[in-house]
């Protein structure tokens, strides 16, 4: 079967962009965004730098979570939601947060000249002041990651299926 958008380039003789990035193959794209993943989210999560928080998301960055429904819109929306967390873990016995990715769990499929299509499922784990840290929940998520000239730069998350543990 022909795709649609090739074959109307064929027709009208409209050119195609070229590819804009070379993405990493095989075991190379695996070490990759598990590295990418483990950044973005160690940040997120265990740091606070809104500065680099936004620099890791695209413009039009957006997430969805099953059990908060729309969350951002864009990266500047994600920001702000991400500088109130931050003021919120500077409190005397905030809770904190942390999330791990489940070892063997991502599947990758590269999106040719573009990124990477990301799934998988993660734990969480919290603690209050510094308490203990126990498992609190997990889920399963997809991402697509931009590779953009400066950088994977997170676009899209869907966050879902999350479950409480105890």
């Amino acid at each position: 079967m022909r795709h649609p958008l090739l074959l109307a380039v064929l027709i009208t003789g409209i050119s195609l962009p070229a590819a804009a990035a070379t993405l990493p193959e095989g075991p190379a794209l695996k070490a990759t965004m598990e590295k990418v993943d483990a950044e973005f989210f160690g940040l997120f999560f265990q740091q606070c730098d809104p500065v680099r928080a936004a620099a890791a998301l695209t413009p039009d960055f957006e997430m969805y979570h099953d059990k908060e429904g729309e969350v951002a819109r864009s990266a500047a929306d994600m920001v702000t939601l991400y500088t109130r967390q931050c003021e919120a873990k500077k409190a005397p016995g905030s809770w904190l947060s942390r999330r791990e990715l489940v070892p063997g769990s991502i599947t990758l499929h590269p999106i040719a000249g573009i990124g990477v299509f990301q799934q998988g499922e993660h734990v969480f784990y919290e603690r209050q002041g510094n308490g203990p840290e126990k498992v609190v929940g997990k889920a399963k998520f997809s991402h697509f990651w931009r590779l953009e000239p400066d950088g994977w730069k997170l676009a899209r998350v869907f966050s879902y299926d999350h479950e409480a543990v105890k």
